[in-house]
């Protein structure tokens, strides 16, 4: 399966034309939230409204810039990932919405324990302790890796997020929230991408889920821009 994957639109909806061939490459979109710009929430509708025009598949969380109340309007567009097991291709999708604690100034701030929580739906024993086909999308990044670093000193990310990581071992993490964390890295076996603020920088990523004797492996990873 091919996926095109993005974050932090903030807004800007007048650059997604410019990603239509992508659109149409993609077997599925995985975004990790921030389709409003801070501190004005109105732009969030038309960036949702843009996107589910521009492809059929779609899997979405929250950012910390958007209202809580705006997971109501990702329901009902059918894109929903947060606390949701979602299936496609032989792949489990999951999510978890908003930003960890920090400056109390945006809107959906949340505990360290309570968006961790989302992915509980993973603990069910159908799964057997094997989560190697699952995607996890995050707005809120895990602690330590290319993925969470505002600068050479500061790693913002979630150090309970990258726990749940090292403990499950998904195939792919998906997250966003630091502008500055743009980049690829692993936790173990697991692929964690940043692809970067799209509404900022216009950065994107594209990725391939092959099954190959029996596993799950990631190919042709790649952040670009428009």
């Amino acid at each position: 399966m091919k996926f095109l994957v993005l974050t932090d639109i903030h807004g800007n909806t007048e650059d997604l034309d410019k990603l239509d061939s992508q659109f149409e490459k993609a077997d599925a979109i995985l975004f990790a939230g921030d389709f409003c710009e801070c501190f004005k929430t109105e732009t969030g509708k038309p960036v949702l409204d843009a996107l589910v025009k521009k492809h059929d598949e779609i899997y979405a969380v929250l950012g910390n810039c958007d209202e809580p109340e705006f997971i109501e309007q990702l329901e009902d567009a059918g894109i929903n990932a947060e606390r949701v097991l979602n299936y496609t291709g032989g792949l489990a999708i999951v999510g978890s919405g908003g930003g960890s604690k920090f400056t109390g100034k945006t809107p959906n701030e949340r505990e360290e324990d309570d968006l961790i929580s989302d992915f509980d739906i993973m603990n069910h024993e159908e799964f057997q302790n094997d989560y190697s086909n699952f995607i996890l999308i995050s707005h809120n990044p895990p602690k330590n890796t290319k993925c969470d670093a505002v600068n050479e000193e500061l790693h913002a990310g979630s150090e309970k997020f990258r726990a749940l990581i090292e403990e499950k071992k998904p195939l792919i993490v998906i997250t966003g929230h630091i502008h500055e964390g743009v980049g690829i890295d692993k936790i173990g076996d697991t692929v964690i991408v940043n692809s970067g603020s799209f509404g900022e920088k216009g950065t994107y990523a594209f990725f391939d889920a092959e099954k190959i004797s029996g596993r799950w492996e990631i190919k042709n990873l790649e952040i670009a821009s428009i």
